[in-house]
């Protein structure tokens, strides 16, 4: 797949995508990454890609012209492409978000920087507002960062084990397990004994429930968005229960 990235400081990308597992991805041409100065959209000597707003205010605001450029440019071959807005007033992304563009050929991502965009640009020429979370950040460089390296770990052979990406956190809707490894004793704290076992049946059956556990205990807001049958919601109020008792102690 590709991603265009627009952007205001093309520079600050190579820091984060010349190593690990998105470098090793463009080396393999699983995908493909473009970054775009957005100055280089604009016809004044200036290169001027933010305004005043209209109304007042403090801040600057992403001028109109300039991106509606870019986009246009960088998608004349591609009209189909997907073109996201990083915004703090965006969907959430999430995993469920991350696969979905991870079955798309083309997604193109604008960085807004200052008080935001024109709105123009919101109404006529994304597809997608997207957020990474509930805070303001500088622009939207770091976020589309965030949703490169996440989609990226989703395309079939980027990890090199695939496992790798089908047991992760928010996989499922559960945050992942614990995980140790060697050695199996260290300053007193053992790794448990069930790990050990070499009993595959069983050390699946502790995961699970360790993963329903974490997320209980962590984020119990995803547990109530998955299905789970009657022996697995069974076995969550069982856990749900030594919570309880462990916060009553």
């Amino acid at each position: 797949m590709r991603f265009d990235i627009i952007t205001i400081f093309p520079e600050i990308f190579s820091s984060v995508f010349d190593f690990g597992i998105v470098r090793r991805a463009v080396e393999a041409k699983l995908i493909e990454i473009n970054i775009h100065d957005l100055r280089d959209y604009t016809h004044d000597r200036h290169r001027q890609v933010d305004d005043r707003p209209f109304g007042g205010g403090a801040g600057m605001v992403m001028k109109p012209e300039p991106l509606f450029r870019a986009v246009e440019a960088v998608t004349s071959d591609s009209p189909d492409a997907s073109v996201a807005l990083l915004s703090p007033q965006g969907r959430l992304f999430d995993q469920d978000l991350a696969r979905e563009y991870s079955l798309k050929a083309r997604v193109v991502l604008i960085c807004g920087r200052y008080e935001g965009v024109d709105e123009r640009v919101v109404e006529h020429l994304i597809t997608d507002e997207v957020s990474v979370g509930d805070f303001v950040l500088s622009g939207g460089e770091i976020p589309a960062m965030v949703v490169v390296d996440a989609v990226t770990r989703l395309i079939p052979g980027a990890l090199g084990c695939e496992q790798s990406a089908e047991r992760e956190s928010f996989v499922g809707g559960l945050l992942d397990y614990p995980q140790y490894t060697r050695p199996a004793a260290y300053r007193g704290m053992n790794v448990p004994g069930v790990l050990l076992s070499g009993n595959h049946a069983e050390i699946e059956r502790w995961r699970w429930r360790k993963s329903i556990e974490q997320t209980l205990r962590r984020r119990p807001d995803l547990i109530t968005a998955r299905e789970l049958s009657a022996d697995q919601r069974q076995e969550m109020e069982e856990i749900l229960k030594d919570i309880d008792e462990e916060r009553a102690e």
